[in-house]
């Protein structure tokens, strides 16, 4: 397995969680800012964790469908590397926000068969990375972190204008095997690293990195 593989370890909410991911290796930090998920930060929280993340270790700010104002306030407080979109933003959306505040921009696009894939060439174009998660079920509360996998034959050999992160169900005990399959040169958890939702676990956060990186 590569050892240059990039992990991203989101939803973080406790210090301890944010030494572990950091003390591992992660290449990303993820605070998330959408009140319906269980990882929802407050923004004088992200500070707070924020400022004990080292440089050159980049912090992501997840959003989902956020207006100018809510982002205004993020981006003010937080000093985040990258903002995270996880909504039904459009292409036209994501470059707007991408020109306003002069922050590289990851888009999530969520897939569950083949008809989902031309949107990853669209915001492609337009984003400066792109998330590949699974698609949520019909009229489920959470755009993503909800655990679930999709078919990575999906996507096996297939490359897009930017570069792009797998996520969706992905756990210390498949992250391997998903990376071969796939190719991907990234990868995001959230619930795979967690003993309930929204709790993180140390000791989960250190296999999966090993395990991805290996």
């Amino acid at each position: 397995m590569p050892s240059d593989i990039r992990v991203k370890i989101c939803g973080l909410r406790e210090p301890e969680h944010v030494h572990a991911a950091v003390a591992a290796g992660a290449a990303y930090v993820g605070f998330v800012f959408f009140e319906k998920s269980p990882r929802h930060l407050t923004i004088d929280d992200a500070v707070e964790l924020a400022v004990d993340v080292p440089s050159g270790l980049a912090k992501v700010g997840l959003v989902v469908n956020a207006d100018n104002h809510a982002l205004d306030r993020i981006v003010e407080a937080v000093p985040l590397d990258m903002l995270q979109l996880h909504g039904s933003e459009t292409a036209e959306r994501v470059a707007e926000i991408r020109d306003r505040y002069r922050l590289p921009v990851m888009k999530a696009v969520g897939v569950a068969s083949e008809d989902d894939l031309p949107a990853l060439a669209e915001y492609g174009r337009v984003a400066d990375q792109l998330l590949v998660d699974a698609k949520p079920a019909k009229g489920a509360d959470l755009p993503g972190g909800n655990g679930l996998a999709f078919d990575w034959g999906l996507i096996a050999g297939r490359r897009w204008p930017v570069p792009w992160m797998l996520a969706g169900g992905l756990t210390p005990d498949n992250v391997a095997e998903a990376i071969r399959l796939t190719g991907a040169r990234q990868v995001d958890v959230s619930s795979g690293v967690e003993t309930a939702a929204g709790v993180k676990d140390s000791a989960l956060i250190r296999a999966f990195i090993a395990a991805a990186t290996a």
